[in-house]
């Protein structure tokens, strides 16, 4: 039987779909923070309800993660994607219906689980619509979409649509409508995994490590002195362990731990460490916080890229070494507007391009096609309740008791974990000399025809 082969036509839609998805994500997820100097006056709310309602929306996010990843094996991702795209569109909906804390908060967690189970989902699908050699580009420009659109873009959509509409409860009524038009062209779009050609991963699977009768056995693993365990049998239901088995795995959660700390005590952290501590005015605040929101974008894009030619691996550790060396730099920095963004840009382009990579391309590399679904909602989900849910309260009671400016030492100390844990990886790259060509190791025949 011949192998499915790549349709272009289709990895270049799947791709562009599942980004904007993404970008709603992101967007959902943040438009409330610069929406709270309007909330605050209407709810009666603080900045220590502003921590607690991102926290908890965090927390949800990676349980839900860790819990319904693999969900989409068996029901099918099309129905996760869908299901879940239209779930928290309609909770940014009822978000602007909110009348106080409790009700914000109880919104925002369901928001975070049905978040949860859309991104391990979305991982997923983009690396099995991806031809190898452009799998890292595209599953970084799928990620990049959420701090472009959340981060970078949201705080101008929020405050403008701020201008034109009665109040703040139209700004999150609106988001409503993109995510159910995006819904309809996901169920027309996307494909199952049985449709799609064999997916290529960089260890051994249950069919490739034990030889049928009367064949001889394929290669097992590049590294044979500690080999990977296969993948389970279709039959069995997929377990939490499983996925954790894997040396990748293990190693990647730790990364993004320490890349999520960072990017997340910034991105929360930022705007008040510009005012209170370098005294900057609000204007200028929002320019030098937008590097983060840009710089992300454009390293999501451009690190994972270069991964495809020059490997995951050593790209990863140069990101993040000049990750560390800039924010070292903007830590010794005053108060000067163009310098401290330009410093800001570099140390979310190394950070978020990073967590792209790892949390995606790596992460589904690193496992047999039957646990990638698995293995990215365990990835994301321990490392968002640590990175978006932990990492934040710690920054914050940092700044209360010691002073802001050491929230910025709590995100340097998240990018060293991150390094520490990326040196440790086995490469994954289709093109480096580590992984099996296409048809031997790790090469899952599922589409045949």
């Amino acid at each position: 039987m011949k192998p499915r082969e790549y349709d272009i036509r289709y990895e270049r839609s799947a791709v562009l779909l599942l980004s904007l998805g993404f970008g709603l994500v992101g967007l959902d997820r943040w438009i409330v923070s610069p929406m709270f100097p309007a909330m605050m006056e209407d709810l009666g709310l603080d900045y220590q309800d502003l921590g607690n309602i991102v926290g908890a929306l965090g927390l949800a996010w990676g349980c839900a993660s860790l819990l319904i990843g693999g969900i989409s094996d068996r029901l099918g991702r099309r129905r996760i994607l869908v299901g879940s795209l239209v779930l928290f569109s309609v909770c940014s909906l009822l978000t602007g219906f909110a009348t106080g804390l409790i009700s914000l908060i109880l919104i925002r967690v369901v928001m975070g689980i049905t978040e949860g189970a859309f991104s391990p989902t979305a991982v997923t699908a983009t690396a099995e619509a991806s031809r190898p050699h452009r799998r890292g580009l595209n599953m970084g420009a799928q990620q990049s979409t959420f701090a472009l659109f959340g981060i970078g873009l949201g705080p101008i959509i929020a405050t403008q649509l701020l201008l034109v509409l009665p109040s703040w409860h139209w700004v999150f009524g609106l988001m409503l409508l993109p995510g159910l038009v995006l819904a309809y062209f996901l169920l027309r779009t996307i494909r199952e995994p049985r449709q799609l050609p064999a997916f290529e991963s960089a260890v051994p699977t249950a069919r490739s490590a034990v030889a049928a009768p009367g064949e001889s056995p394929e290669p097992s693993s590049p590294e044979p002195s500690s080999p990977e365990p296969s993948s389970p049998e279709p039959s069995r239901r997929v377990r939490f362990l499983d996925v954790l088995r894997y040396r990748n795995i293990r190693l990647a959660i730790l990364a993004l731990c320490g890349a999520m700390t960072c990017i997340f005590v910034l991105s929360a952290m930022m705007p008040s460490y510009l005012v209170d501590h370098q005294g900057l005015g609000t204007s200028q605040m929002g320019v030098i916080a937008s590097g983060i929101g840009f710089g992300a974008f454009a390293g999501q894009l451009a690190i994972p890229g270069l991964s495809d030619r020059f490997g995951r691996k050593p790209v990863a550790v140069v990101a993040l070494v000049m990750a560390m060396c800039m924010l070292i730099a903007f830590m010794l920095q005053g108060p000067v507007v163009p310098v401290l963004f330009l410093l800001l840009f570099f140390v979310a382009f190394g950070a978020n391009g990073c967590l792209a990579l790892l949390a995606g391309t790596v992460t589904v590399e690193s496992v047999p096609a039957g646990l990638m679904a698995a293995a990215a909602g365990t990835v994301m989900g321990v490392s968002e309740m640590f990175g978006g849910g932990v990492a934040p309260s710690l920054a914050g009671f940092l700044a209360q008791n010691y002073g802001i400016q050491y929230v910025l030492y709590l995100a340097l100390g998240g990018l060293l974990l991150c390094v520490v844990a990326t040196s440790l990886l086995r490469e994954t790259a289709p093109t480096r000399a580590d992984s099996p060509p296409t048809g031997e190791v790790g090469t899952t025949r599922r589409a045949e025809v």
